[in-house]
């Protein structure tokens, strides 16, 4: 089962590595991991998605809150939160393919950054599961080059 960790945090140097560090201790994956500043400059939120049980994730959260910089940690509900990340990717192309690619491009809301007589830099942002269709598709175009960030994620507003 799929967890988002919501880890508000002081924007200091090195707070991303004692977070990161808890989870290698323990021998956890980190699955995703994203880190940028809220609307206060010196406030971080440092978002990591981990796989496992809902023991282990309220056992991180407890962890995650003794270190000396994290404010807060929020368990979100991952089928109940708004998911994004975003890839830019360059693939191969050849002239009388890019209408086919461009096609593909607009069903994904993509954007053209550079068109190359061989090449075409593409950014899209979606959800994991639209990213990984995006990458699918593409595979049979040629890949060159991917740039993927992590996830980021908030909870989907209820009253």
């Amino acid at each position: 089962m799929k967890h988002i960790l919501s880890i508000t945090v002081r924007n200091k140097p090195g707070v991303m590595s004692h977070v990161s560090g808890l989870f290698t201790r323990r021998g956890y994956n980190i699955d995703s991991i994203a880190v940028g500043e809220t609307e206060n400059p010196e406030i971080s939120v440092i978002t990591i998605v981990m796989t496992g049980g809902e023991d282990t994730a309220n056992q991180f959260r407890g962890q995650l809150l003794k270190l000396a910089d994290v404010i807060d940690v929020r368990i979100l509900p991952y089928s109940q939160s708004i998911i994004r990340e975003l890839i830019l990717v360059r693939i191969k192309t050849e002239p009388d393919k890019r209408t086919e690619i461009f096609g593909i491009i607009e069903v994904f809301n993509g954007k053209i950054h550079e068109i190359h007589e061989n090449t075409i830099l593409i950014e899209v942002q979606g959800n994991p599961r639209q990213i990984n269709s995006l990458i699918k598709v593409l595979k049979d175009y040629g890949i060159l080059e991917i740039a993927r960030t992590g996830q980021i994620a908030l909870p989907m507003y209820t009253e």
